[in-house]
Formats: C-alpha cells, structure tokens, sequence
C-alpha cells in the first residue's frame, strides 16, 4: 500500500537517471504512482522499455518518456533535457540517481579510474542540475535530489575513490542548496547503505573479495551487521526520495537523509 496520495505530485515533471538501476528504477515506478510525468534516462534502453511498460500498467493517466543517453558525454545531457521538455513540459524534479562503483585500496588507484568515478558521481550530477537549474529559476517550485551514500558520510577500508566521489556530492548538496532556496528550489540528498539492488550487491561481492569470503557470507554479514537486521530494499529509498519531493518537505533544505538500518547515526 502506497503512503502516498495519487495525486500528490499530478502536474509535476521528474526527470530521473540511473532509472536502470535498483534505485532509479523504483522511483520512477513511485513517482508515477504520486501521478508525475517521468522521464526515465540511463544506457539500456531495453530496460527504459521494460520500466515504462511497468508504469503504464499499474499508472496509464501519466505521461513515461524513456530516453537513453550515456550522461558521461556533454552532447548527450544536453539531447536529454531537450527532449525531454519537449515530451512532458518544464522539469520541476530532478533524481540524480545515476552512479558507478570504482576504485580500491589507495595503491591500487590509477588517474583513469579515479577520474572515471569522479566525472560519473560528482561532475555529471552538478554539469546536469546545472542545465536543469537555469530553467528552474523561473517557476521558484522545484526540487532537487542527490543519490549519494553513506558512504559519503564516512570512510571505509578500499573504498577511497567511491567515498571521495560521494563525499564531494553531499559538498555539492549543501553549497547548491543554500544558493537555490534564494529562488524557491530546494536541493537535498539521500544517502542509503548497502541496498538490495545488482549495484548493492557488486559493492558486497567486492568487499568479499577483499576480505577472502564467498559472497553468500559476506551478505549475511551485511544484513547481520545492520542493527535493523538486514540491508534497504530499493523501494524505501524511492520512499524517502518521493518524500522529500512532496510538500511534506517544504522547509528540508540541504540536507542528507540516511537510510542505514541504524548503522550510521551521526
């Protein structure tokens, strides 16, 4: 059962990326069913399909505008929200969902790599709020939300350039967030640990390597070492990212909202 009204985001534009992973995926699904437009961006366009089969299902009264672009090149951010605005209007949300895992431990890093995950979890999202951002402006409503980490947050052993990456988002939250509330446009975060998705679940099998186990035991740990007892799941992340989206959320502003279990509580 949904926690929220059908029509609690009707007239509402949310541009999401990363809607081919666990998180983007349902949040589109949710957002939809809050009655907003979606435009669903990431590479596998047979995915995009696949998801707005899905929501036209369950949700035929809104408008689903799959759109495939590899946002890493400038020329494809910019071909996304032109179409974008040209399909369903204005974008009045925008979900920074699209991220990559990367690095290791310091001595393993090489500038390529540590340059590949930067560009994808930090440049991107700025480069694309930007573009959103000068349209934004105008209409002095609109939302803005950062899929970050716990991991941006703390540290963790062989996680240096996916820490780095997450931690330099959060940065980018609170500094945009306080320039935007001056036009009306609240920017905020979530930062969810370890969640049941292919990317969650590449993130265990890596720590698993790294520490000489077989990934079934090491996702025991994962859920065993959560105080709730076991890892998110991605709806309740779409949750709190529809949440923060919502009315509901008028004065959160330049916050980063854990989804941690109880595992991180400062």
């Amino acid at each position: 059962m949904s926690v929220f009204a059908e029509d609690a985001l009707k007239g509402e534009h949310a541009l999401i990326t990363g809607a081919t992973g666990g998180i983007g995926y349902e949040t589109a699904k949710v957002l939809a069913s809050m009655g907003a437009d979606v435009t669903i961006t990431g590479r596998r366009e047979d995915l995009l399909i696949q998801l707005k089969e899905e929501i036209d299902e369950k949700n035929g009264d809104v408008n689903v505008f799959p759109c495939p672009a590899d946002l890493v090149k400038s020329e494809e951010r910019e071909r996304l929200v032109a179409e974008s605005v040209d399909k369903n209007g204005s974008v009045t949300m925008l979900i920074n969902s699209a991220g990559t895992l990367g690095g290791g431990m310091v001595n393993e890093l090489t500038q390529d790599e540590l340059e590949r995950v930067m560009h994808m979890n930090f440049t991107v999202p700025i480069l694309l709020s930007q573009q959103i951002y000068a349209f934004m402006k105008h209409r002095k409503t609109e939302v803005i939300v950062n899929v970050a980490s716990l991991s941006g947050i703390r540290g963790t052993v062989g996680n240096t350039a996916y820490a780095g990456s997450k931690f330099a988002l959060i940065g980018f939250t609170q500094s945009f967030a306080v320039e935007a509330i001056q036009h009306g446009i609240r920017v905020n975060a979530v930062c969810p640990g370890y969640v049941d998705t292919e990317m969650g679940k590449n993130s265990i099998e890596r720590k698993a390597v790294r520490e000489g186990r077989s990934f079934e035991e090491q996702f025991r740990l994962a859920n065993e070492g959560t105080p709730s007892g076991r890892i998110s799941n991605p709806k309740e992340v779409a949750n709190t990212i529809a949440f923060l989206l919502t009315d509901a959320a008028s004065n959160i502003v330049g916050e980063s909202v854990k989804i941690s279990g109880g595992s991180v509580m400062h």
